[in-house]
This record gives C-alpha cells, sequence and structure tokens, in this order.
C-alpha cells in the first residue's frame, strides 16, 4: 500500500492562544524551539508519511516561506492558500484530485506523537469511509466525544456545547484517515464543516470508526496548555506514549478498588466511587502509567446484568473519574463464571476461560493491544484473585485500595524506584 497523503490544516487564527506570539499564525507558534507544524511533520516523517500538503489561511505566507517545498525538512510539501475561510472541510474538495484514495486530515493546532502504521491498519481493516483518532483526557465534561458500538463504529457525537450525563471519555482528537469517496457529495462552493457537513451525516451509513489511542495528542488552544505541552516535549513523557516503544501500565481491580462494594454491581445506580480513587488514578495518569481497569464481572454469566448494563455502569465510571479530572485508557472485563445453576443464567459464558482472574488473560490481551511490559507494570486488586493474575502474567502485585497505591507509589514508585508493593 502506498503511503497516505496528508493535509494539514493550517489556516486557522488561534485567537485563544494568540497572547504567546501575537501577529503569529497559530501553526507557527514555537514551542520549545520549533513552530507547532515543525513537530507535526517530525512525526509524519518519523512514520514514512512525507508527502504533505498544507492548506494556508491566515498570515499563510508565512508557514509558506518557513517550510518551502519541504526538502529541508525531509517531506515534500504543496499548498493550498485560501482566500476566504473554508472550514475545516472546504478546501478538501478544491485538493480532492490530488488526495490519495485514503488520506490523513491533521489540524495545524495540536501536538502528537503516534504511531500511524497503527491507526492506518486499524482503518483498513473495516474498510472505513473514516477513522477518527480518540482518547481519554482529563476534562471530558467540555469537550467533542464520540460514542461508539462494541466494534468501534461510531453510532452519536456530543459536541461540546450539548449536556450529557454518563458517558464513555472518548474524545475526538483531531486527526483522522479519510476516505475520497467521502468527498463524493457536491461541493457547497463555500464553507464546510468536517464535524457537521462531511462525518456527522454519514454516520446512520455505518462507515465512520473510532480509534481509541492512549498515545499523545493535546490541543494548543490556550496558554495553560502550551506550558503542559512544552513541559511534556522537554521531560521525553510525549514520545515515551508513542505505542511503538514499549509502555508500563498499572492494571486495576474494579470493585472494592476503584468503586464501593455493594454485592455484585448490576446497575449504574449501585455504582459509587471509593473516597480517593479519582485523585489516586489521577496520579497514576500524571505518572505515566497507562491506567487500565482488568475485571471479572460474573453478573453476565449470571444473567443478572446485560453487556448493555455493564457499559452503562462503566460510563457511570468514566463519567464521575472525568469529573474530577482523571482518566482510564481502557476497560478489561470477564463476563464468563463456570459455576451453574442460578435462576436466568446464559449457557454461552458459562465455561472456564483464560480471562478471569487468577489467570492472566485479560492483563495478556492489554499487553498485545498495547505493546507493555508486563515486568514494569503493576496489579493492584483487594482480593487474592488479583495479584495472583498479576504474577501470573509477569506484572508486580498490589493488595488494596488504589489510594493505598498510590500512597506507596508517591513514596517509591513514581519516584523511580520500582520495588515489589507485594
Amino acid at each position: 500500500m502506498n503511503p497516505l497523503k496528508t493535509v494539514l490544516m493550517a489556516g486557522g487564527k488561534g485567537t485563544r492562544i494568540a497572547s504567546a506570539a501575537p501577529g503569529v499564525p497559530k501553526p507557527m507558534i514555537r514551542l520549545c524551539g520549533k513552530p507547532i507544524l515543525e513537530h507535526q511533520l517530525d512525526c509524519l516523517k518519523r512514520n514514512g508519511l512525507t508527502d504533505i500538503i498544507i492548506v494556508t489561511g491566515h498570515l499563510g505566507q508565512a508557514i509558506q516561506d518557513y517550510f518551502g517545498d519541504g526538502s529541508g525538512f525531509g517531506c515534500s510539501i504543496s499548498y493550498y492558500a485560501e482566500t476566504e475561510p473554508l472550514g475545516t472541510a472546504g478546501a478538501l474538495y478544491r485538493i480532492r484530485d490530488a488526495l490519495t484514495d485514503d488520506f490523513l486530515l491533521i489540524h495545524g493546532d495540536i501536538i502528537f506523537d503516534l504511531d500511524f502504521s497503527r491507526f492506518a491498519a486499524f482503518h483498513r481493516e473495516r474498510g472505513a469511509q473514516a477513522t477518527l483518532a480518540a482518547h481519554p483526557n482529563s476534562h471530558p465534561y467540555d469537550s467533542a466525544l464520540l460514542i461508539t458500538d462494541a466494534e468501534c463504529r461510531v453510532t452519536g457525537w456530543l459536541s461540546k456545547e450539548e449536556p450529557r450525563k454518563w458517558y464513555k471519555n472518548q474524545v475526538n482528537a483531531g486527526l483522522h484517515i479519510l476516505s475520497k469517496r467521502l468527498l463524493a457529495l457536491p461541493d457547497s462552493g463555500g464553507h464546510m464543516d468536517l464535524d457537521s457537513d462531511v462525518l456527522k451525516p454519514n454516520i446512520a451509513r455505518g462507515g465512520i470508526y473510532a480509534y481509541s489511542t492512549p498515545e499523545y495528542i493535546k490541543d494548543m488552544g490556550t496558554p495553560e496548555r502550551y506550558v503542559e505541552v512544552a513541559a511534556d516535549i522537554a521531560s521525553g513523557a510525549m514520545a515515551a506514549r508513542n505505542l511503538s516503544h514499549k509502555q508500563k501500565a498499572v492494571f486495576i481491580d474494579r470493585d472494592g478498588t476503584i468503586n464501593k462494594l455493594n454485592g455484585f454491581i448490576r446497575t449504574p445506580d449501585e455504582f459509587d466511587l471509593l473516597d480517593g480513587a479519582a485523585d489516586a488514578l489521577r496520579a497514576i495518569n500524571q505518572a505515566g502509567y497507562l491506567a487500565i481497569v482488568a475485571t471479572n464481572q460474573p453478573v453476565i454469566a449470571r444473567g443478572e446484568a446485560s453487556l448493555e448494563d455493564l457499559a452503562a455502569i462503566h460510563r457511570k465510571m468514566e463519567a464521575e473519574l472525568g469529573r474530577a479530572g482523571a482518566y482510564l485508557d481502557d476497560i478489561f472485563f470477564c463476563p464468563h463464571h463456570s459455576d451453574k445453576g442460578f435462576s436466568g443464567e446464559r449457557p454461552e459464558y458459562k465455561l472456564a476461560c483464560e480471562c478471569r482472574k487468577p489467570k492472566p488473560g485479560l492483563l495478556l490481551q492489554a499487553a498485545e493491544k498495547y505493546n507493555i511490559d508486563l515486568s514494569q507494570s503493576y496489579m493492584v486488586g483487594d482480593e487474592p484473585t488479583d495479584a495472583q493474575a498479576g504474577i501470573a502474567a509477569g506484572c508486580k502485585a498490589a493488595f488494596g485500595s488504589l489510594a493505598e497505591f498510590v500512597e506507596y507509589g508517591r513514596r517509591h514508585l513514581f519516584c523511580g524506584s520500582a520495588a515489589n508493593y507485594v
């Protein structure tokens, strides 16, 4: 397969961050000595994505003067200059003939470090019309959220302004792989918004997917985020999250570790966070570990809750954590339970599996998906089976609540020491 062509949308004025560099186009604001656009090109080049179209607008000549034809940056760059604002999609119709069948579209005001080969493989395997990179963040309550089914197909979309109650922390990140098939609709001849005019009208056709990744993606919309991203670049935290590098994770049991024990949790109303859980999870997020729930949920096999019930419980968990500025990178659960004799039990889940703790299957699945170094990772839980699963997977293990583990971590783990907790 030929490498994807990449379109960088670099026409924004950046009114919220203008104070950082007045008179400079937003994508040319310098960050750790380089313009934002140059950081983007560096990552694309590392991924072999060197065929670039930059769409310019406000003060666009400064971009072209700096990058030229791209040869000095290891890329081939051409330009499309908007003479009037065309929105986030209008220019695509003007450059349609120059695009590959599938192409990358990236907003020019975000900093990222991704393994694009994984992103592209996900898109190809599903034959998607559009694949949107998504990720959890620390402020999902005021972010645009993607709603997906079990196959990662986008079924709904919450804009920043729309109210939400319980939701999956799955934020639209501003990186897309699009098919030219999406541009088959007639060109309106003017301003077009990618989200409202192109993507949302196509959701019902079932060809739009979300690629959820824990990799580093942050927009540069405010001076506060500018400072945060600069620190992450300087410390190496940004580069470390690229999934081409081995990751370290904290695997977390759910019941009794994140939420209060309340028998088997069957509905969102029965779910309540433990005191200190969100603060502890936020510390894990900031320490550079993936935070992954690994939980046995026999209520499915017992017929006491459906998969949708469980998804609703997890939406409440993610929403409540998000309100406190914390997030989970993923949730893995085992629905099986081999004991029989329960009223309403579901025979298809009554089996001896490899994923029910104390077996390590859930952790091994996560390690495969996210390139995790299990020897540098932890399993935290309040039951012996949690510790046994962690040890069987090759992790270090910790008994107790998440808050107790993080108190230990503040003294040892997050300061560089990795002594066993058990």
